[in-house]
């Protein structure tokens, strides 16, 4: 897949998946401009070791649940690679916590990270895509939207929301060629899920068929596909990347 001369937005492109996401983009030939919120020195070092002749990666401090934020970030794309194709929405945080227990605010930060921030930067980037007649959004949700998750009503919901956003953005963006899809990762191999025990890995591989976590990059693979002209025909789809864990 050739991506070179492409320009793409990804939030959340420090650490984890996003970061994976960064780097196969950048593998194909993309430009990238890519958010953080706290880790500048991880920011810098991927902006040092990604960026090589004919390809720019730099970094933007932003709030994604920030409209204003979302578009100084997308501002900022366009004045250093001279306009925006791809936006991928990954930026995200989790509150877990029974519902019983769950504070209002522990609602409410999850929904606007993870969902609000969707519709912040798709809002921010799809005048110059409109204008341009080609784009290209991909939004992470992931597979509890689908098969929910006790202990997470603020993830799922606002993951759920992801989906649903997706949808009606294809529908209502489709005209102007800008296609909209989103990616639903598994039990992915994260500093999230390095903190669970051996005992706790096993209940959740118990319940994926191929009996193994994935990897960042293998969401990054399905990523870089719906950004690529191979999925110029998808859109409003969800691919699931979770070794049949919602099948």
């Amino acid at each position: 897949m050739n991506l070179t001369g492409k320009r793409a937005v990804v939030t959340g492109g420090s650490r984890g998946i996003g970061k994976a996401i960064v780097e196969d983009l950048v593998s194909k030939g993309c430009n990238v401009v890519f958010t953080y919120q706290s880790s500048e020195e991880a920011a810098k070092k991927i902006e040092s070791d990604l960026t090589k002749d004919g390809i720019k990666v730099l970094s933007f401090k932003a709030d994604a649940s920030s409209f204003g934020e979302a578009e100084k970030t997308v501002q900022f794309a366009i004045e250093n690679l001279g306009g925006v194709d791809i936006l991928v929405n990954n930026a995200g945080i989790t509150r877990d916590g029974l519902l019983l227990r769950m504070s209002e605010n522990d609602f409410d930060t999850v929904i606007n990270a993870n969902l609000k921030s969707v519709f912040n930067y798709t809002k921010a980037t799809i005048k110059p895509m409109m204008a341009q007649r080609y784009g290209k959004i991909v939004n992470i949700t992931s597979v509890v939207a689908i098969i929910g998750n006790a202990g997470q009503a603020n993830y799922v919901a606002a993951k759920a929301g992801v989906i649903g956003i997706t949808k009606s953005n294809a529908r209502e963006f489709s005209s102007r060629n800008i296609t909209v899809n989103a990616v639903a990762p598994g039990f992915i191999t994260t500093d999230m899920t390095a903190k669970l025990n051996e005992k706790q890995k096993e209940a959740v591989l118990s319940g994926v068929p191929l009996k193994r976590e994935g990897t960042a990059q293998e969401v990054a693979k399905a990523v870089s596909f719906l950004c690529g002209p191979d999925s110029d025909y998808i859109t409003g789809q969800v691919i699931s990347v979770d070794g049949g864990m919602a099948m």
